[in-house]
Parts: C-alpha cells; sequence; structure tokens
C-alpha cells in the first residue's frame, strides 16, 4: 500500500486493546452494529480500523456514553471468518499498517467510519548490538511458546510467522503484545515512529522488570 494512501468511510473497531502492525487479534462478533460490518468486509476482502478506547466500553449499554478513541490506529484483515451461530461470528484478524483519522463519524446504528490517512510503515533497521537481547529474549519466549501451543500455528500462539527477529520495529512490536501494559501506554508506543526508539523504550520496561537484561 502507498503510505500515502488515504481510506474513506473506514469502518472502525474501538476496542480495549492496542492493534500493532503485524499483530493478531482474535475476535467474538455479537453485537448487530459489528456483524453486518464484518461480514461486508469478509466478503469485499476489505479493511477495517481497530482504534484504541480512550473512554467508553466495547459493548453498548443503553446507559453507556458514545465511545471516544484515539486518533491513530492500525488496518485489520480478516484472515478466518467462523459462524458458530445466528448472531455469533468468530474471526481473526492480522494488523497490517498504521493510519491517523482525519475525520470521523458516528452512523445511527452506532457505527463508527472515518476518513483516514496511512502512516508510513516502519523502515527496517536492524537491531543494534546494545538492544540485542531483548531480541534474545523475545527469541527464547517465542521457542517456549511454540512448544506449549503445538508449534507456530498452534491454536493457542498468541503470535504468527514470519519471525522477523533482527528487525527493531517486529521485536519492539511483539514484546508490546505480550507484556501486561496499560493500553495507554501501548498506545503511545504503538504511535511512535521511530523503531528503534519504540523498542529502547520496551527495553527499559524488559530491564526494569528483569525479563532481559
Amino acid at each position: 500500500m502507498s503510505n500515502e494512501l488515504s481510506l474513506h468511510s473506514l469502518p472502525l473497531f474501538p476496542l480495549d486493546a492496542v492493534l500493532f502492525p503485524g499483530g493478531l487479534l482474535p475476535l467474538r462478533i455479537f453485537e448487530v452494529r459489528y456483524l453486518d460490518m464484518i461480514k461486508k468486509c469478509h466478503v469485499a476482502e476489505a479493511p477495517f480500523g481497530v482504534v484504541a478506547l480512550s473512554a467508553g466500553s466495547e459493548v453498548r449499554t443503553a446507559e453507556d456514553l458514545p465511545e471516544t478513541f484515539h486518533d491513530v490506529g492500525t488496518l485489520a484483515i480478516i484472515d478466518e471468518l467462523e459462524v458458530r451461530q445466528p448472531g455469533l461470528i468468530m474471526v481473526r484478524c492480522s494488523g497490517t499498517q498504521r493510519f491517523h483519522i482525519s475525520q470521523r463519524q458516528r452512523l445511527k446504528h452506532g457505527l463508527w467510519t472515518a476518513d483516514v490517512v496511512q502512516l508510513p510503515e516502519d523502515m527496517p533497521v536492524a537491531v543494534p548490538d546494545d538492544l540485542e537481547q531483548h531480541a534474545n529474549a523475545l527469541s527464547q519466549l517465542i521457542d517456549t511458546l511454540e512448544q506449549r501451543s503445538g508449534g507456530r500455528n498452534g491454536p493457542g500462539m498468541p503470535l504468527q510467522p514470519p519471525w522477523r527477529l533482527e528487525d527493531c520495529g517486529w521485536v519492539a512490536n511483539r514484546w508490546c503484545e505480550l507484556l501486561p501494559l496499560p493500553v495507554e501506554l501501548k498506545q503511545r508506543l504503538m504511535a511512535l515512529d521511530n523503531p528503534v526508539v519504540r523498542l529502547e523504550l520496551v527495553g527499559d520496561i524488559l530491564s526494569r522488570t528483569g525479563i532481559a537484561s
């Protein structure tokens, strides 16, 4: 995709989570406003936007205030879709490219759409020597997760191949997904344009917690 590409009326899915490029996102869809949207995106092989909530709830009730969410999100594409029963769809999605919302609109039935501009993808940057221990620690963790999940494509595997352990942005993004960080912190890390800085900040967290030092 072109880094300058604009998308109009992109359907949005606000979540209490942050989707990173290259990330894996399983979703259980049961709200009416999202069932039709997900079906249409799947048929058209079109993306939707995942944005992190700053206020409000994922599941709307009559008492809830309207959701508010961050301006930077990530495009999601549907890899697998299964209709379990009427009114319940299970999907497995992948994060692709980040975007910035230029204009948003809430439709009558509660679905949000937005005009967005796609942000540049992370430049491929080799992991510097002083941050290599964080890539090594991630490699060891992936080996453990593969054993527990029955392989890299096992049903419980929280990451998806290919592994790009030599790349700063990829390593930083996967750590952000695996670490139990607050959503607001994950959002700030995802929105950073410099993958080296992102990995440095993640490395500080890993060093403080003793995961990789």
